[in-house]
């Protein structure tokens, strides 16, 4: 009886010594990139996993793969609720910006407008205290007769703002009297606005304040509360027939 064919050909030392080099080299080099895998993650797909065992010493290749798949469910569920919460108040502060602007303009006389800014305007951007504040020019106070007009110190605007910021959210912070007048208590959040009129006008402040600390922050945009302040900026020069 022929038993050649029953006998296993061994691989040539050198094929063996070259397997080992290579698997050995393949270890080497994902024990200086550990983080391998999680950038190319479709090569998982083209392992083949040991099964489940147990045992000092050995992986679960599969149990590393399942747990990986489920860290990144989890960090994207987590990312996809924080994407539509911020989606959610974006939109709501569109919302009532917009309304507040077409608040503006629906003004019958400059008086109301200054009106409507010191008073509905806080619950319109669901604030608490609202104010307008305009720099002396010349020692001269500017005709505006209303409580929530405060007469700043010349060169006020700057000094809060700087002179390259058109805005400042402060997200906790204690109301300033010279900003907020009688308000300046209820005031824990604020955002203060550069209120550009005219170039013959002077300097002047939108202070927006809430009582919750943390209702306007540094990380938070300011493209609609800019909007807000250049909207009401013009609207105030078109009732005064300033030049813009």
């Amino acid at each position: 009886m022929d038993r050649t064919r029953d006998k296993i050909t061994a691989p040539p030392p050198s094929a063996v010594a070259e397997h080992a080099a290579t698997a050995t080299q393949v270890v080497a080099y994902l024990k200086r990139h550990p983080d391998f895998f999680a950038e190319h993650p479709e090569i998982l797909d083209a392992l083949t996993p040991p099964a489940a065992r147990g045992g000092t010493g050995v992986v679960d290749m599969q149990q590393f793969i399942l747990k990986r798949q489920r860290d990144d469910i989890v960090k994207l569920k987590g990312q996809q609720k924080q994407l539509i919460s911020t989606t959610r108040a974006n939109l709501a502060s569109q919302t009532r910006v917009h309304s507040a602007v077409l608040t503006l303009l629906a003004a019958n006389s400059f008086e109301q407008l200054i009106q409507i800014v010191t008073t509905d305007l806080a619950m319109l951007l669901d604030s608490d205290v609202v104010t307008i504040g305009v720099e002396s020019s010349g020692g001269t106070k500017p005709r505006l007769p209303h409580p929530g007009v405060q007469i700043l110190e010349t060169g006020t605007v700057d000094r809060v703002l700087g002179p390259e910021r058109d805005v400042a959210l402060l997200a906790d912070a204690t109301g300033d009297p010279a900003l907020f007048g009688a308000g300046a208590d209820l005031v824990r959040s604020a955002a203060l606005l550069r209120l550009a009129v005219s170039r013959t006008a002077p300097a002047g402040l939108l202070c927006i304040g809430a009582r919750r600390p943390g209702k306007f922050h540094a990380g938070q945009g300011t493209e609609l509360l800019g909007f807000l302040a250049r909207a009401l900026g013009i609207t105030i020069a078109a009732w005064l027939d300033l030049p813009v």
